[in-house]
């Protein structure tokens, strides 16, 4: 009989990389090691003293025969690692590398060796290599990172067998960019498994099923921290001082706890699997054996926790790394017998009659694997079956291979793959959305040409340098390009910038203009607060009355708002001039004007407490200088009543330029606003600051009152901004509506129900041409080309089905049919019929030629 071919691990060859997983193979006796020609030729030529009374001997205290093994090959590779010189600089003779190598490769599994005396170098290798302590955290390493693979299909099996509720696994990501991105990974798997099932679902959430993802997601990072250390170490050769023990037994320390938990998990499960075993003997020896490991779990991780050697430590862990995966096994078993009808004692008669469940396409195929490889001994008893589903599922099992590749290719292939899914941070808008969206923009590029603007289009991104040093410390939120030909490139932050570079490049002094274009900003999505959204913005730039602009901007700004029915709001309003006129007056240094001024706005989110921490504690102010700016930024009110306030006789902002100036400004504004009808919107507020960097006066933000998605619209004068980019100052002001959030406030009125008779319709057809024939495309194009002539929205349906034609008709809600039968096409008519409920209408035998002229009478 041909004996089985046994795979290869080559050592010490220049520029490889040793593995956990070729570690594990040696270890196992499945692979050969071998020393690659390289290595042998940089062995020591020359006679090297001996240091007398040392020896080489066999790391075997405590380890199991597979432990020793790793052992001696992660020896091996280190003594390889440490001879990278050449053979006259060499510390390292032949003699023990030559000697480890007959031993793994010998079936021989007593370890003799004999004592051989060493070199210093050679004593070095030995005793600072930590070989027993990397050897055995290379095979934890391996059998951990094939259970998280092979857990997750064992859970899905569970999931169908218990007819568990899955829909907690969908509601782990919820998009803002914190989520438990390994607890996502393992919902998306078990989603891929169970693709198509039909069995899970049928009960209510239980606790054991939907914290499947969070504890297998918690196993796979700490997994990935041990692959990481084992990697580094397995790569590197010995160097002076330590330390090695200690990282790598944290490292394994880490590891106690999950895997108790996973086995814990894997064992609940198993016994929520066995209630739904009819054969009681079956039943009482997957129950028996589940309990006696979740014993063996409990205990051995307990005498790992208390290890403080980390070999010993190590050593305990794989024991205990082995028991889970053995409760692993009695659950896959549990669960097979469970979904494949393993119940001997059940009736015929009851089996013929028992409804089987769909399962999914991923658990479906794993059943049939397990079913194919019990094979001829399928009808045998309970007890060899679990024995041979315990060995498939052990990782040195004949045939566990087979099934790693199995689940493998099940969560990777392309039929069962995952839904493609959004970045974060960006939304998709359809059918409905887009019918809000739509008239949102129609109403807003109303408003704005009703003002006089034109619009303006501008480049999704800019030069860098363009960008860079107008937004004061959002200036790290702008998302940069790669470099492409020499011009670095960013995508723009917002459309003020774009607009000012535009201004300066084409020299003019006069302009009012809008714009509705996307933005982009690196930002942490939450909710209301996105990376890619629409800002729709109006700016009038060039010399104008004074504060004529600014008056009209804000007029504007209550227009779109009250147009666009969001409910109640208020327009916030403050001015530069006298945020740097409090903050001089409060003894704030100048150049720090603007990152106090990024602290103040903060306001809106945090108390003043944490607002006076980062002012103190990280922007260097005095206490005392920030409790006299908390005085001065509680002050809001009414425009009118709080610039009386303020300009009453002895106030400390009349006797400070900049803020007196501010006040005259205001006051211009402010009575502008009363007599357009529109103050009543607006609050005078002392704290709103306005982070950008380019604000010289006037600045406001829109809030919607109840809706928590913050500001909602803001903008202000920036007179400075444009001669930035040219020789010619040219002053501006301007708003940007934040339209992404007024789309959220819809959407949730939307969602209230506000107005039920309200229909929503997501076209705009009016009108469904039906031919209720076959291969009739050349009538359906003739009558719909007529309407379309006409300026008719319409479409057109081809098909006998006539319970189609009527549900498209009004699951679309379209207003009206041109109805095509037969007895209208041998006569060369049509009928029209009205589809709005309540009020039906059908007129037949219209004249082909003249349909469109009655369907307009009646439009």
């Amino acid at each position: 009989m041909a004996t089985e071919r046994r795979s290869v691990i080559t050592l010490g060859g220049k520029g490889s990389s040793f593995s956990s997983s070729s570690v594990y193979k040696v270890a196992c006796g499945v692979a050969d090691a071998r020393i690659d020609s390289s290595a042998i030729e940089r062995f020591s030529t020359k006679a090297l003293p001996l240091i007398k009374g040392s020896s080489f001997r066999i790391p075997s205290e405590e380890l199991t025969k597979e432990e020793i093994r790793a052992s001696l090959v992660v020896l091996l590779n280190k003594l390889l690692l440490s001879n990278s010189g050449s053979p006259s600089s060499s510390t390292v003779r032949s003699v023990i590398p030559v000697k480890i190598l007959e031993i793994l490769n010998s079936k021989d599994e007593t370890f003799g060796f004999g004592d051989v005396e060493v070199t210093e170098g050679e004593i070095v290798v030995l005793e600072k290599s930590c070989a027993s302590l990397v050897g055995v955290c290379s095979v934890i390493d391996h059998k951990a990172t094939v259970l998280s693979q092979i857990v997750d299909s064992v859970a899905a099996l569970s999931c169908e067998a218990t007819k568990g509720d899955i829909t907690s696994f969908s509601s782990l990501d919820s998009g803002d960019g914190f989520g438990n991105k390994d607890a996502i990974g393992v919902a998306g798997d078990l989603k891929v498994l169970l693709n198509g099932s039909k069995a899970v679902g049928k009960a209510e959430e239980v606790e054991e099923v939907s914290k499947i993802p969070r504890i297998h997601g918690k196993f796979r990072d700490v997994v990935r921290s041990v692959h990481s250390d084992a990697r580094v170490e397995l790569n590197s050769g010995v160097v002076k001082g330590g330390g090695i023990g200690e990282a790598l037994g944290a490292t394994l320390s880490g590891l106690c706890v999950p895997i108790k938990r996973l086995g814990e998990c894997s064992f609940l499960r198993a016994k929520l699997c066995v209630e739904s075993i009819g054969n009681e003997s079956l039943k009482n020896l997957l129950l028996e054996k589940s309990f006696v490991e979740y014993e063996n779990l409990k205990s051995g991780v307990k005498l790992a926790f208390v290890e403080e050697d980390p070999c010993r430590l190590a050593h305990k862990l794989n024991e205990s790394l082995g028991v889970v995966w053995r409760i692993v096994g009695l659950e896959a078993a549990a669960a097979y017998f469970a979904l494949s009808g393993g119940d001997k004692e059940e009736p015929k008669s009851d089996k013929k009659n028992k409804k089987k469940a769909v399962l999914g396409k991923g658990t479906s195929v794993i059943i049939q694997f397990i079913k194919e490889r019990l094979g001829s001994n399928e009808g045998a008893n309970g007890g060899d079956q679990v024995e041979q589903i315990l060995n498939l599922y052990d990782p040195e099992g004949h045939g566990f291979d087979c099934l790693l590749a199995k689940v493998k290719e099940i969560v990777e292939s392309n039929e069962n793959r995952r839904l493609p899914k959004l970045p974060k941070g960006t939304r998709d808008f359809a059918q409905g959305k887009m019918i809000i969206r739509e008239k949102a923009f129609s109403i807003i590029q109303n408003v704005f040409k009703k003002h006089g603007a034109t619009a303006l289009d501008t480049p999704v991104f800019e030069l860098r340098e363009t960008l860079m040093g107008k937004y004061g410390e959002d200036s790290k939120l702008i998302y940069d390009l790669a470099d492409q030909g020499g011009e670095i490139c960013s995508l723009r932050y917002d459309l003020t910038v774009p607009f000012a570079r535009y201004v300066a490049m084409n020299g003019i002094t006069s302009i009012k203009r809008y714009q509705i274009a996307k933005v982009y900003r690196r930002d942490n999505p939450s909710h209301g607060r996105y990376r890619e959204f629409y800002q729709c913005d109006f700016d009038i730039a060039g010399l104008s009355e004074p504060m004529g602009p600014d008056f009209e901007v804000v007029k504007i700004l209550t227009e779109l708002l009250d147009k666009l029915e969001i409910g109640d709001y208020v327009v916030k309003l403050n001015h530069r001039k006298l945020l740097d006129g409090m903050l001089e007056i409060c003894g704030v240094p100048a150049e720090k004007f603007r990152t106090i001024c990024s602290s103040i706005d903060k306001l809106d989110k945090q108390s003043f407490e944490q607002v006076k921490k980062e002012m103190v504690e990280e922007k260097g102010l005095s206490s005392e200088i920030a409790d006299r700016i908390g005085s001065f930024v509680k002050e809001k009110g009414a425009p009118m009543e709080l610039l009386t306030k303020l300009r009453e006789e002895g106030s400390e902002f009349l006797g400070n330029k900049s803020a007196k100036e501010a006040l005259d400004e205001l006051s211009i504004m402010f009575e502008a606003l009363e007599r357009s009808k529109c103050s009543d919107r607006v609050v005078f507020d002392l704290s709103l600051a306005r982070g950008l960097d380019y604000y010289t006066g006037v600045i406001f933000e829109a809030v919607c009152i109840g809706a928590e998605v913050g500001s909602i619209a803001a903008g202000g004068r920036y007179d400075n901004l444009i001669g930035m980019f040219g020789a010619k100052q040219v002053p501006a002001v301007g708003m940007s509506l934040g339209i992404e959030r007024v789309f959220n406030i819809l959407e949730n009125k939307q969602n209230l129900k506000e107005e039920p008779k309200r229909v929503v319709r997501s076209t705009e057809t009016k009108v469904l041409v039906s031919i209720m024939e076959e291969d009739k495309l050349g009538e359906a194009a003739e009558l719909a080309s007529q309407l379309w002539e006409a300026d008719i929205s319409a479409e057109y349906l081809v098909t006998k089905r006539n319970s189609k034609h009527f549900d498209w008709a009004k699951g679309s809600k379209i207003p009206w049919m041109v109805v095509v039968g037969k007895t209208e096409l041998s006569e060369g008519v049509v009928t029209l019929k009205k589809m709005v409920e309540g009020s039906e209408e059908e007129i037949k035998g219209v004249p082909r030629d003249s349909f469109v002229a009655e369907l307009l009478k009646r439009l």
